[in-house]
Order: C-alpha cells, then structure tokens, then sequence
C-alpha cells in the first residue's frame, strides 16, 4: 500500500514539474480561455443563491457588500477571459498569465472560503448544511474548470475543503462532522480523476509537441523538411512584410549525386546526404533557415545580409564545402553544388513568387553554370515573360506549320564524304518571329509539350531522309523527357517501321544531362531503339557528370566530342588530352566517335592527326535547309576531294 502510494506521489511530481512546459502551458491557457467565464459565472450563481435565501439574517455588508463586490470581480474576469479568446495567446505571455491565474486562485480561494465561513454565526443548522453546501458544490464545480491547471485545482481544493473540514470536524456536531468526512472523501475522488485528466491531457500535449517536431525534421539529414521550411517562410515574409526590411530565399541543387545512388546503391547515397547536409549546416550559419526539401535539394532563408554581395559569398562559401570529396566508407565521392538566390521585395513580389524566382535562378545556374551561384535579376524577370510568351505560342494550332529543320552535314575523313545528316529544330514564328532552340527547347520541355514537338519535327526528318541516299544517315536529338515517356517511344517505333526507312540510317542523340535524370528509364528506351537497329549516341559528350557506366550500361553505338573541347585545341592542352584519350576510348570499345564544332582548318588539322574520323562543324559545313541537301550532296559527289580536306 505504502509503496502504491509513494509511486502515486511520484507521479504527482512528475506531473507538477511537466506543468513548466512552455508547450503545455500554452495549451492550458487555451481551455482555460473557455472554461474560466464558466467557473467565475458558476461563482457569482452560487454566491447569490446562497444569500438570497436568508438575506433577512444576514447582515448587509456580509449579505449585499461582499456578493457585489464578488460579483463585479468575477465580471471583469470574464471580460478579460473573452478577450483573450478573441486576439489569442502567445507563448511568451502564457507562462506570465498562468502565474497571474495561480495568484488569483490563492486570493479567490481565501477570500470565499473568509466569507462563507462567517456566514455561519448567523443561522441554525439548516443554515449551517447551506452554507456548507454551498462550499462544497461550488469546489466541485471549481474542480472540473480547473482541471486542466490541476495546482489550481489543488490549490483550491486545500484552502475551501481543507478549512470547511476543520471547522466541521471541530464542531462537536456529528452530523456536520460526517458531511466535513463525506466532503473531503468526495473531494479528494474529484482530485484523483482531475488529476488523471491532467496527466492525460498533459501526455497528450508531450506527444503532439514530439509529433510535430518529428513532422518538420527531416529523418534522414535532422534538418527542418519541407513543411518546416515553408512554415518558416510564412512567418518571416509576414515579418519582412510588415517592417519593410528584406528577405532572401535561396535553392540548392547537388551536382553529380544522382549518380552517386545509381552506382553505389541508395544506402551510400544517403550516407552522402547526411554528410552533405553537416557540411551545408557548418557553411550556412548566416542562414535563418536551412531544410532539406526533398532528394538532394535544399532550402535557404536569409534575414540578415540580403544584399548581393552577401548572399554570393553565402553562397561561394557553401559551394566551398564540396572542394573535398564525401567519404563514405572506402567510396569517395565528388560532388558539386548549384545555387539559385531571390530576393524580396527587390525582385519579388510575393512568397510564392520568391520561391518561384529562386527556383528559375536555380534552373539558370544549372543550365548555364553549374557549381555557381546565381542571383535572380530583372534579366530574369524578362526573361521569365519572354518563356511564357513562348509557352503560349508553342499551342498553336499553326505550330506545325511554322517548324522545320535545318541539316548540318556529319563528314568521314576516311571515306572522304558526307556520310549523314543531323537534324536541328528551328521555328518561325507568326507572333514571336524567329525563336532560336535554346530558347523553345527548354520550353516546351517546361509546358509539357515536348513529346508532341519531338514527333512533329521527327516526321519530318523522316520526310527529308527518305529523299536522300540510302547511304546518308540521319542524327535526330530526343529530349530527356522523350526518353522518360513509353507512348513517346512507342510512336517513335511505329514512325519509324512505317516509314519505310532502314532503322540503321537512324542515330538517336542523348545528352549525358538526361541519362543522369531517370538512367533506368534511358536504358529501357536504349534498348527498344536499338532493338530496331537504330543507333544511340551520346552527345556533348564530357561536358556533365560524365560516368563510364553509361557506356558500360548502355548499347550505344556512338560518342559525339563538344565543341568546348575542340576551341583552341592545342598539343599539351587539356583539352587535346581529353579529346584524344576519348578517341581512343571509343576505338577500343568499338564505337564511332564524332568531332562537333570544327570550325578552323587548324583545328581539322589537329583532330584529324588524332585519329578522328567523323567531323562535324562550320568548317566543313553550316546547317542547310532541306531543300538544299540534294545540291549538297549532288555537288559533293562531282568534286573529287573536299578542298577543305586537309593535306596529308
């Protein structure tokens, strides 16, 4: 028993100290905002229907003063209470309001249990077991109010009960002795259940409060989620709104990880991210707010340093932290960072514009260079309304039409003739007027209308193809989201085999860009196309996150070298290094491998001495329209040699 009660004692305390919890004090003030105008309302009836009935023999500052100063005390209380209801409470005054409430508890509890006690010397028993009522019922009530703030409770429970029974017992009566026994037995039974209410509702606090911190952190990286960082731009642009001072919203993108869960497995890959977001943590420490936002992108919040300067070196210092490589366990890794800043009001309007605008210049970085940091500007802005313009163009009805293709010949130096064609978009547009690739490219890519543009141009090419020699290949470039979509490479297929072309004129280009978003996806569609003989390259190659694996994992038939690495080729360059070692890679595993961007005699020249064998660029030839092909290669076939070959 002695051991039931001391665990009983011990969990009285425990409760009593969990009471100091911020959290938990909060959610007491919330039910105490509507159950304390019922407990001051329960006050005043019962105070008044205690006197009424006897107000003939009671003296009048006892049966008339102290009910109506009671009664305009427990009003303003009310009056106070229903305020607060309506503008809400804060955590920081909650604690202050519930030390306040627990003064006022001791004050009230003195006070009617002074005044109700001398109320007795005025009446006979039946007064007496009123007044003793009185106390009681209006404890009970008081309890159950009260029984969120269970030191309130207790509180009162002790100073009206514990009084009432003492005088009771003390009476010498025994039938006022076995109501002060029946009253403090009951009252100590509501006290019990109170308190096992309190416990629960306290439990429950706890719970929800770890519920929600477990709802904002990102398991993996135990930084906020996505939820948490959205949260937290709610509250701070609400704040940078309201004072006028300036926000900054920032998006980071790894370079290169995607990969990394590809080769290594996703157990790595989260390692990786876990040591990149400790990196990124001890990098980012002028941030309000740093999240993970989902797979390898993260969330900034900036309040201080907004300005430009401060978010580049906030951001030069983040992507300093990928200078090392990430260890996990004996694999190294190496990764790089993109990130994309905005910032409001300079160049943003509103929240969803702010993310929306780090979001682009995120895109931008990407797309134009990665590893940096790029600051969204009013160039974006103009060029965000120049992407809808043009979004809204490519719906054309008229757009069919208004596409067609440029051939840019792809020329064998040993066979000393043109032995295929790649295709390149171009559209003429009704509204827009000229609208070079790089620009609609990207955009129906973002509109969605990709596929069915891919289709269009490619029924074309087939067209032209048809006409040509059966000799003459024809190079057409998918995007990555045509790889990604099975009905695109459906129709592909069946394009293709009603055609009545021979599928091995065929080479389908992929950049290394779009292996690296979906490759399981890339490899399912690689294999389709070269189940009908077609040929996969590979173009710009080196430009991305090259991996070997591409080549070991994919049946490609072909390799196509940048342009950037044949500017300025020289002997003893990096660039003549990469260049040969990829030709000789390609020669050993069997693969053609095609120069892009020859535009000098000098540059021919050098390739040529490297063992390059197919070449493509401005040297050799400019893109053409269709029409022109015929002449083109007509006109090759009655020269002898290329004057442009060059000499052995």
């Amino acid at each position: 028993m002695f051991n039931v009660l001391a665990q009983y004692w011990g969990t009285i305390r425990r409760s009593f100290a969990a009471a100091d919890s911020a959290a938990l004090k909060q959610a007491q003030l919330r039910v105490m905002i509507y159950q304390l105008p019922m407990m001051y309302g329960l006050l005043i009836i019962n105070t008044w229907g205690m006197v009424l009935p006897h107000e003939d023999a009671i003296p009048g500052w006892q049966g008339v003063a102290c009910p109506v100063v009671f009664t305009g005390i427990c009003v303003l209380r009310v009056v106070s209470w229903i305020r607060r209801a309506r503008t809400g409470v804060t955590a920081g005054n909650a604690a202050a309001i519930m030390r306040n409430s627990g003064r006022l508890a001791w004050v009230f509890s003195i006070s009617f249990t002074a005044w109700s006690l001398s109320l007795l010397p005025y009446g006979g028993a039946a007064f007496k077991l009123h007044v003793a009522f009185y106390m009681a019922i209006t404890v009970i009530g008081v309890i159950f109010c009260l029984m969120h703030v269970i030191k309130a409770a207790f509180t009162v429970t002790a100073i009206v009960n514990g009084a009432l029974v003492v005088t009771f017992l003390s009476s010498g009566n025994s039938v006022f002795q076995a109501i002060a026994i029946d009253t403090s037995l009951v009252s100590l039974a509501m006290l019990v259940v109170s308190f096992t209410h309190f416990k629960n509702f306290s439990d429950l606090v706890a719970a929800q409060g770890e519920n929600k911190r477990l709802a904002n952190i990102d398991s993996l990286t135990n930084l906020p989620n996505r939820r948490a960082f959205f949260a937290s731009l709610d509250k701070h642009f609400d704040s940078a709104q309201t004072s006028g001072s300036r926000l900054a919203v920032g998006l980071v993108d790894l370079d290169g990880f995607k990969s990394v869960n590809d080769i290594h497995g996703h157990s790595v890959g989260d390692h990786v991210l876990a040591e990149v977001a400790s990196r990124l943590a001890t990098a980012a420490r002028g941030a309000t707010t740093l999240a993970r936002l989902g797979g390898d992108e993260f969330g900034i919040i900036v309040t201080d340093d907004c300005t430009d300067t401060g978010l580049s070196q906030l951001g030069l210092s983040i992507c300093d932290v990928f200078r090392h490589p990430v260890l996990a366990g004996d694999i190294s890794v190496r990764l790089g960072a993109t990130i994309g800043f905005s910032t409001y009001p300079h160049t943003s309007r509103n929240k969803a514009d702010l993310f929306e605008a780090a979001d682009y210049a995120l895109y931008e970085g990407k797309r134009c260079s990665r590893g940096t940091v790029t600051i969204f500007s009013e160039t974006h802005r103009n060029e965000i309304i120049r992407e809808s313009r043009i979004a809204q163009a490519l719906r054309s009805p008229d757009l069919g039409s208004e596409l067609h293709l440029a051939f840019q010949p792809i020329f064998s130096l040993d066979q000393q003739r043109t032995v295929g064609f790649e295709a390149l978009a171009r559209w003429q547009s009704a509204l827009l007027g000229t609208v070079a690739p790089g620009e609609f490219i990207p955009a129906a890519e973002r509109s969605g209308v990709i596929n069915e543009l891919t289709l269009a141009l490619f029924t074309k090419a087939l067209a032209c193809a048809k006409q040509w020699p059966a000799h003459i290949g024809l190079s057409f470039n998918l995007s990555a989201h045509d790889f990604a979509s099975e009905p695109t490479v459906k129709e592909l297929a069946q394009r293709i085999l009603s055609s009545g072309i021979e599928p091995a004129r065929l080479d389908f280009e992929i950049t290394e860009t779009a292996m690296a978003n979906d490759f399981d996806q890339v490899q399912k569609t690689a294999d389709v196309l070269r189940g009908l003989g077609c040929g996969l390259s590979v173009d710009d190659f080196g430009t991305g996150y090259s991996s070997l694996s591409y080549l070991c994992n994919l049946p490609l038939t072909r390799l196509k070298i940048d342009r950037t690495f044949v500017s300025g080729l020289k002997k003893g360059t990096t660039a003549f290094t990469v260049v040969r070692t990829l030709l000789n890679l390609s020669r050993q595993m069997a693969l053609d491998c095609v120069i892009e961007g020859v535009e000098t005699a000098a540059e021919l020249k050098t390739v040529a001495a490297l063992g390059a064998t197919l070449v493509q660029g401005y040297y050799c030839s400019r893109p053409m329209d269709a029409p022109a092909v015929a002449a083109f290669l007509k006109k090759e076939e009655g020269v002898e040699e290329p004057d442009w070959l060059p000499e052995n």
